[in-house]
């Protein structure tokens, strides 16, 4: 039952904290706002907080604090987006969910107790590198996606380079004005000068 009391406390600090979806250009009044709310819902779990005692209270107050670090830490991420932010916002939230769940192993004792603390320092670090494979492949996915338009630019402009070879070659047959007003009408449509 305890557990369960804590689980559905986790579940609403999450909850409070979730950060609202916001357009992909956040206002700086915004973020200011973000950040006072969930300064206020950080306050407000806190509090709530209050009702237990002994660990519960602990684990409850390391609850409320990962909310707002992991809150601010992808509000952050929404103002400023870049997969360093959001590479940072998942570690603030390996960490909290670290610290939580070392706050739980308290309530055990001897090897019960290390065999928890070294679980959840497992799952930060697992936590940990998979936001740094995310970060690498978003980054290598964006290097490789500039370079694949960076091509096809360049085999556009080839082609049209080309083309263009092609069109000057088919009025080389022509003579006087047919011949001006035929490169002429090559160049516009080439964009040559």
């Amino acid at each position: 039952m305890i557990s369960t009391r804590f689980g559905m406390c986790a579940i609403a600090v999450g909850m409070l904290f979730s950060a609202a979806t916001v357009a992909e250009d956040m206002s700086k009044e915004k973020f200011k706002s973000g950040n006072e709310r969930i300064a206020g819902e950080h306050k407000s779990a806190k509090d709530a907080c209050k009702s237990h005692s002994g660990n519960a209270r602990d684990i409850c107050m390391k609850e409320a604090d990962a909310g707002a670090a992991i809150a601010k830490a992808d509000l952050k991420a929404e103002y400023q987006p870049s997969s360093n932010n959001r590479y940072q916002a998942s570690v603030k939230k390996a960490q909290a969910e670290y610290a939580v769940a070392k706050e739980r192993c308290d309530d055990k004792a001897g090897n019960a107790k290390d065999l928890c603390v070294k679980q959840a320092k497992a799952a930060e670090v697992a936590a940990k590198a998979d936001a740094k494979a995310k970060m690498k492949i978003s980054d290598a996915t964006g290097t490789a996606v500039q370079k694949t338009s960076d091509a096809r630019q360049d085999a556009r402009s080839d082609k049209r380079d080309a083309e263009y070879v092609v069109a000057k070659e088919k009025c080389d047959v022509l003579a006087g004005d047919v011949k001006a007003r035929c490169m002429s009408d090559a160049k516009t449509a080439f964009g040559k000068s």
